[in-house]
């Protein structure tokens, strides 16, 4: 099983625009309504600190291999190696090139409409790493860093996100 993680402050915030243009979501009228929601669960599939702790349980599996995207955007082509050596694909350097090339956000973006239909412009937004910074405030980069310390901080699951990387103001 690949496990993709994403910090929980991006999470929060690609969440919210996704829930402005996907109609069978919730609507929001405020992206503070959207996070009071998104921390206490309220949102559809529940909590992230909720599901993150689940996964945690299986994290020393040797058939869970947990990635984050912000490790997959620092360095994509170390990334997708790595998910093609824990599924052993027969992949030679030119074919994983290859997919690294195609796997780019970008080139992902590019080809929405062909891969996803009408749909490819609701998935495909920034592909950025802390964008929660254009929605955050400083009373919601308290509440998030409450949130993941009691939930995630002493976690196995919680340290790969690198919290104090890319979630501190």
């Amino acid at each position: 099983i690949l496990l993709l993680l994403r910090n929980p402050k991006d999470v929060a915030t690609s969440y919210y625009h996704f829930s402005l243009v996907f109609s069978p979501f919730p609507s929001y009228e405020s992206w503070d309504s959207f996070f009071k929601d998104f921390v206490a669960g309220k949102v559809p599939w529940g909590s992230y600190f909720n599901y993150l702790s689940e996964w945690n349980k299986y994290i020393d599996s040797e058939k869970v291999m947990p990635v984050s995207f912000e490790e997959v955007k620092e360095n994509t082509y170390l990334g997708v190696k790595k998910i093609v050596e824990f599924f052993e694909f027969p992949l030679d350097e030119e074919e994983i090139n290859a997919v690294v090339q195609r796997s780019s956000f970008q080139s992902m973006k590019k080809n929405s409409k062909d891969t996803h239909g009408t749909f490819g412009d609701v998935l495909f937004r920034k592909g950025a790493v802390s964008d929660w910074r254009n929605l955050f405030e400083e009373k919601h980069n308290l509440e998030m860093d409450k949130m993941y310390k009691e939930h995630l901080a002493a976690t196995t699951l919680g340290a790969r996100l690198k919290y104090d990387v890319y979630c501190k103001a």
